[in-house]
């Protein structure tokens, strides 16, 4: 026990800190599921549906209606593979790759340790350490 607090209450006061630095509401939920596809798409450049759907690990059903949200959004070009013309290569926007690199919720949980010292920020890395073997 760490000065004398129950795993419960250890628990629930990191609870209560982590709601002020990570929020996971619907539109963080969808933030990430969107970079996760652009990034996908990005990295597989030309890109086709089956690439895409391996590398998120989802089938490619969902990932094509995914990817039909994001191409109406203006993230996403599709156009005709010239090898394949009955398939899609999917390539990054210019507006699609600008918005990877905007601040993501985990960017701005980095500015706020940035404020920290880097011994503090050692601890910190540490406890996240031993939370990755918990799960």
């Amino acid at each position: 026990m760490l000065w004398g607090s129950s795993p419960a209450a250890v628990a629930a006061r990191y609870v209560s800190v982590s709601q002020n630095f990570l929020a996971d509401g619907p539109s963080e939920r969808a933030d990430r599921a969107r970079r996760m596809l652009l990034s996908a798409v990005g990295s597989q450049e030309p890109a086709t549906l089956n690439d895409v759907a391996k590398v998120v690990g989802r089938g490619a059903p969902a990932v094509s209606r995914a990817v039909d949200v994001l191409v109406r959004s203006g993230f996403i070009d599709r156009v005709a593979d010239p090898n394949n013309r009955r398939r899609l290569a999917m390539r990054l926007t210019d507006e699609g790759r600008e918005f990877l690199t905007r601040p993501s919720p985990s960017g701005m949980l980095a500015g706020k340790l940035e404020r920290l010292a880097p011994s503090e920020v050692r601890a910190i890395e540490r406890a996240v350490e031993i939370l990755e073997r918990a799960v």
